[in-house]
């Protein structure tokens, strides 16, 4: 275990040293959560003009389930395991590029969680209506990712266990809202038959 952690830090060393305060400013957007509210409002006005107003109200209520699921989840496990961020690492002192507010413990990144889980249930929702539209999800996920070694706050470790769990949520709740858009339909035409 002691070999894993120092392997964390000696990549997280290497990736976050990288960085140049040239680019602070621009990674420091990226990392920052308001900063990807076009994105999402171009995303909701794309489930609309694709699904309608009632199946995009579907999906959103499964995006706000999928986004506290990965909040709380991330939340319960960083104050069960409470693994110090690299910023509040005493080793690391002196070390690193520590460039955003610290915060308390790090295992995992809810930011890499929440995003990958967005990316991939979007992405999969879009792929067959837009052609490179799971790529570019994909990539807006790795870059918020990566801005968290970026910034300071994660290790690598961190945030590939975000990328795996949000991945996997991200996929569970395409085939919630799959089943959840399938139950609407089926109890929309049982009602017209009634008629």
């Amino acid at each position: 275990m002691d070999t894993l952690i120092e392997l964390d830090q000696s990549i997280f060393l290497y990736l976050n040293n990288l960085g140049s305060t040239r680019f602070d400013t621009l990674w420091l957007i990226i990392t920052n959560k308001w900063a990807s509210i076009p994105l999402y409002l171009l995303l909701i006005y794309l489930l609309f003009k694709n699904f309608g107003v009632k199946q995009t109200v579907i999906t959103l209520l499964v995006v706000a389930l999928m986004i506290t699921l990965t909040d709380q989840l991330s939340y319960a496990v960083k104050h069960s395991v409470m693994r110090l961020r690299p910023c509040g690492e005493p080793r690391l002192e002196g070390l690193g590029r520590f460039v955003a507010e610290c915060g308390s413990y790090g295992y995992f990144s809810g930011h890499a969680t929440s995003s990958f889980a967005l990316a991939i249930f979007l992405g999969l929702i879009f792929k067959n209506h837009y052609k490179y539209s799971f790529t570019a999800l994909i990539i807006w996920a790795l870059l918020v990712s990566y801005s968290r070694i970026y910034v300071g706050v994660h290790y690598p470790g961190d945030v590939l266990t975000g990328m795996l769990v949000g991945t996997t949520i991200g996929t569970g709740c395409y085939y919630l809202n799959k089943f959840a858009q399938k139950k609407y339909k089926s109890l929309k035409t049982d009602s017209l038959s009634q008629n």
